[in-house]
């Protein structure tokens, strides 16, 4: 799971560690997918297929009547967000926005509306420049190439392989936090491989993969799992892990990661809460909102103002008029900008 973006979330400690199970959410649209052992394939991915079958949650991306876009949705959703968090937004976005061309022609400051307090707000505004590019240049089809989609705004490498994989089958790494745990622990008996995705991780995961597309996909999709739900970086769950008797860690006695741990972040008193309240007021206003009507966010008029100035750089605000602001993307009506200002 991608952990690059930095905005305003209104998470807790708690969020944090249900968050380690996100990217396991993620899987091939339609269960059941992965087709028949082939040839060669690596017996790892086999036995997490064969677990996957048997225990994978049954979430609305996972389904296929999700299609690409539902996918693209769910994974940018599900950044560093836990799952039951994200189930809500991403059933109420998809019922008002089921196409990208949907999305792209209502304007950018509903998407942060309708994206509420589920946090890490920038990503709506991702998810809205993707829709708009889908639309003008892709005919309001995801595409189904990694070249193009990682030619979407915002979209890295990771979301492009998940996309790729989960949503149309094809075979590619898919490495996130989870991913890279369980497979450094399988195959390298090491018990983390670090806190970012190198090329190696990327030939590590690639070598599990069986040869046929959707069997790859589906043992991506497993590996997220079985990282997520057993796997994990606190309480590894061994003995109920489907390749226990192959994992080189626990082999050598599963030994923990040298160095310090990595904490949870914190939210309170952060600029990150700051930036939450202020816009929870925009999100709130059917109007253009004073200065003085955003003092109520934080007491600290310096703080207040460097939070405030982030979120115009970042496009989640606009000055409307002179001292009166909305959400980003906001398109709003000359007649109510003269009225606000008067």
């Amino acid at each position: 799971m991608s952990n690059h973006v930095t905005s305003p979330t209104p998470t807790s400690p708690a969020d944090h560690e249900s968050a380690n199970s996100a990217a396991s959410a993620r899987t091939v649209a339609g269960s059941g997918a992965g087709g028949a052992v082939g040839i060669g394939e690596p017996v790892i991915a086999t036995e997490a297929i064969e677990w996957f079958d048997r225990n994978a949650r049954d979430l609305p991306w996972r389904k296929s009547e999700a299609g690409p876009w539902g996918v693209l949705v769910s994974e940018i959703m599900l950044q560093q967000t836990p799952v039951s968090r994200v189930l809500p937004a991403y059933e109420a976005w998809l019922a008002r926005w089921p196409t990208p061309t949907a999305l792209a022609a209502d304007e950018p400051a509903e998407a942060i509306r309708a994206w509420g307090r589920l946090g890490y707000p920038r990503r709506a505004l991702r998810l809205h420049a993707c829709a708009s590019v889908i639309a003008e240049r892709h005919d309001g089809i995801v595409p189904d190439d990694v070249a193009l989609l990682a030619a979407l705004p915002g979209i890295g490498t990771y979301t492009a392989h998940a996309v790729a994989t989960f949503a149309y089958r094809q075979r590619h790494p898919v490495v996130d936090t989870n991913v890279r745990r369980f497979v450094a622990r399988v195959v390298a008996g090491e018990a983390d491989s670090g806190a970012a995705t190198t090329p190696a991780d990327l030939r590590a995961t690639e070598a599990l993969l069986p040869l046929t597309p959707t069997r790859a996909a589906r043992a991506s999709a497993a590996f997220m799992e079985i990282g997520a739900l057993i796997c994990t970086a606190r309480a590894p769950r061994c003995p109920v892990c489907p390749v226990a008797e192959r994992c080189q860690w626990r082999a050598a006695g599963s030994p923990m990661a040298a160095g310090p741990t990595r904490r949870p972040q914190t939210y309170a008193g952060t600029d990150r809460q700051i930036r939450g309240r202020l816009l929870a007021i925009l999100r709130d206003a059917t109007d253009p909102v004073p200065t003085a009507a955003l003092d109520a966010a934080w007491p600290d008029p310096a703080r207040r103002a460097g939070a405030l100035a982030s979120l115009l750089d970042d496009g989640l605000a606009v000055e409307i008029v002179a001292g009166h602001y909305a959400l980003g993307g906001t398109r709003w009506p000359v007649s109510d900008q003269s009225q606000s200002n008067g």
